[in-house]
């Protein structure tokens, strides 16, 4: 009797309090309050924005400090997540169990960040201050601004077959758009040369939730998995010197440099070596990892001028990996489809048509302070040009990273939420809930010189070059058509076809299916380019981040911020939970778009049914078994007894 007691209690204890990442509510009442629980958001002041000037020697412990703050608000989420049934009952309890001991933790760790920047300079005042956090719902956070819809959510955070997908904590249906609900927008292609590097698709399998430039010597400083391509010793720990003596992935062994980004996953319930690990499940980035199936990586030139050569070790970084809550001015990824490049989404994943992949791409900061390879907060050496191609004052251009990454994925079916065909994210920190905002991409320069001279000289002479050119005309439009020509768009044809061929930067394919129709675009376009990343239009917020101790700088100079440089965010974004919420007018070629309200519902993230409790239940019915008997045999013994 004892035992098979023991046994029911066990059982149920464990299966309702089983669940990790936000699983504890099911259906469309768990669903609605989950807007003030499981599906909120911990927004945090952003303590990067503040640190723009930290002394060389303060930079390693304040960055191990700053990650620390990351590390914090990670598990504060994950106790709000795990803690959904309670503050159900009394929403007012998340201050007592979650948000006060956040800011009690923040309020040490910024205490020792101004010691650290006292040791070696001026000790900054009021850091205190930054201490408090937000409790949001999720449709509140200012990174999109959504409004709350009549109609519940469907779940997304379950995959197939009952698997747990991305643990609760999104994406959600209202993260996606149909691609043919949005207007064409991409501006008129810049002029001149190009320079093409070929580096794989990853195809190795290059993965860690390190970041080497914003938490350098911090293993999971990133919370979330990245892609590597190019430079092979890509951790946390690897010093300048380990990325120049690195092997590369890429065609040309003159360029080792590291070129990252966050995995794109489906989530259909597989799963991947890192289920268990920090960054991976444990932090709700789970199902199966996407290879590219194509990753073009091309810089191209400045429309006001010629551009100069990159310095060795420079760092930049596009996006803002907390764009949900910080807000949407350094947000800089862009989603399509392929056929339909000419339509851009910024703050919407896109749902493509059969036989349109889906295409994800970057454009990098094009000026440089003349001075230093990284900075503060990793954003005020590098800037954007204005919409004529003009840099800041005292910046000069240098060649444009623009990265087109291809996904062979499907569009997911919403109505069930994934089940039929899984929905696609990409990994983030935890209380970003993969939202498409916050997709970012990383780059550190560590072309030999002699390759980035001709670089330079393919650019501003007006040639299109590839792996292997000697600085002559025939990487791109003389080698038969066989080449993207580096631009920024490769695969594009009057027709809105994909033609180009396999290369060095394509994993093995599927047969050939045919392409949408669409439109056609307008003459001179270029699907990936952004307009609003040339105008500028408030100042950069950073995220809560400092350079790493090892930066690398030109003359010794002090970091200094040019409150006019900052990225704005590119235009193309769909607001609304229905695709018809994205046909508006075309926006025009240079224009700002300033992003719309984003749907940014919570999710119900329970899962099971009747069937699937009883399935996990077995071991309590077999307990009241055991109990049952017992009861029967001392019966039995006392009716004996007397």
């Amino acid at each position: 009797m004892l035992g098979g007691g023991g046994l029911v209690a066990a059982n149920v204890y464990a299966s309702a309090s089983e669940g990790g990442w936000g699983k504890e509510g099911s259906g469309d009442a768990a669903d609605a309050q989950l807007r003030s629980a499981g599906m909120a958001t911990v927004d945090c002041p952003d303590v990067g924005a503040r640190l723009t000037d930290v002394p060389e020697a303060a930079r390693g412990d304040v960055d191990r400090e700053l990650a620390q703050l990351d590390q914090q608000i990670a598990e504060a989420y994950q106790r709000l997540q795990q803690s959904a049934d309670a503050l159900r009952q009394d929403p007012g309890a998340a201050d007592n169990s979650v948000m006060n001991p956040l800011k009690d933790k923040r309020t040490a760790t910024l205490g020792r960040i101004a010691d650290a920047i006292g040791r070696a300079g001026n000790r900054p005042d009021k850091l205190d201050a930054l201490a408090p956090c937000t409790l949001r719902p999720a449709e509140a956070a200012p990174g999109g601004e959504g409004q709350e819809s009549a109609a519940p959510t469907q779940s997304a955070g379950q995959g197939q077959n009952g698997g747990t997908g991305q643990g609760g904590n999104g994406p959600v249906a209202a993260d996606y758009v149909d691609i043919n609900s949005v207007q064409p927008n991409a501006p008129k292609a810049p002029p001149g040369g190009t320079f093409r590097t070929e580096c794989g698709v990853n195809e190795n399998g290059l993965f860690n939730s390190d970041n080497v430039i914003v938490a350098p010597g911090v293993s999971n400083g990133a919370h979330h998995f990245h892609d590597y391509v190019g430079n092979q010793s890509n951790t946390a720990f690897a010093s300048d010197q380990d990325l120049a003596d690195a092997k590369t992935s890429c065609a040309d062994q003159g360029d080792r440099s590291t070129y990252y980004w966050p995995v794109l996953r489906l989530q259909n319930g597989k799963q991947e070596r890192d289920a268990g690990a920090p960054g991976g499940g444990t932090e709700g980035n789970a199902g199966e990892i996407v290879t590219p199936k194509e990753v073009t990586l091309t810089f191209v030139g400045s429309p006001s001028g010629q551009v100069t050569e990159m310095p060795r070790l420079l760092r930049i970084i596009t996006g803002d990996a907390k764009a949900f809550v910080n807000g949407p001015a350094n947000a800089n990824a862009s989603w399509s489809c392929t056929g339909f490049e000419d339509r851009q989404l910024k703050d919407k994943y896109p749902l493509c048509p059969s036989g349109s992949d889906v295409v994800r791409s970057f454009h990098f900061q094009s000026c440089w302070d003349g001075r230093n390879a990284d900075s503060a907060n990793h954003r005020t050496h590098v800037a954007f040009a204005d919409a004529q191609g003009n840099c800041p004052g005292g910046f000069k251009a240098i060649p444009q990273l623009v990265q087109r990454i291809v996904y062979d994925v499907d569009a997911p079916s919403l109505a069930d939420g994934g089940k039929g065909t899984p929905l696609f994210a990409v990994d983030s920190f935890p209380e970003q809930q993969h939202k498409p905002v916050t997709d970012h991409g990383d780059f550190i320069n560590v072309f030999d010189e002699g390759l980035m001279r001709t670089m330079v000289d393919c650019i501003n002479s007006g040639r299109e070059c590839g792996p292997g050119d000697d600085g002559k005309d025939g990487g791109g439009k003389g080698d038969g058509g066989k080449g993207d020509g580096g631009t920024a768009n490769p695969s594009e044809e009057p027709g809105g076809q994909d033609t180009a061929e396999p290369s060095a930067t394509a994993a093995p394919e599927k047969p050939a299916e045919s392409q949408p129709a669409k439109p056609e675009e307008p003459a001179g376009t270029t699907p990936a380019q952004q307009p609003a990343q040339s105008n500028p239009v408030e100042a950069p917020r950073v995220d809560a981040t400092t350079a790493p101790a090892n930066t690398t700088k030109n003359d010794g100079g002090e970091v200094k911020r040019d409150e006019s440089t900052a990225p704005a965010a590119p235009a193309g974004t769909a607001g609304g939970a229905a695709p018809q919420a994205s046909q508006s007018a075309p926006a025009q070629a240079g224009a700002v778009t300033t992003p719309p309200p984003a749907d940014l519902e919570p999710q119900a993230v329970g899962s099971g049914g009747l069937a699937e409790t009883g399935a996990n239940l077995w071991p309590a019915a077999l307990g009241v078994l055991l109990a049952a008997s017992g009861l029967v045999m001392l019966l039995r013994a006392r009716r004996l007894r007397y």
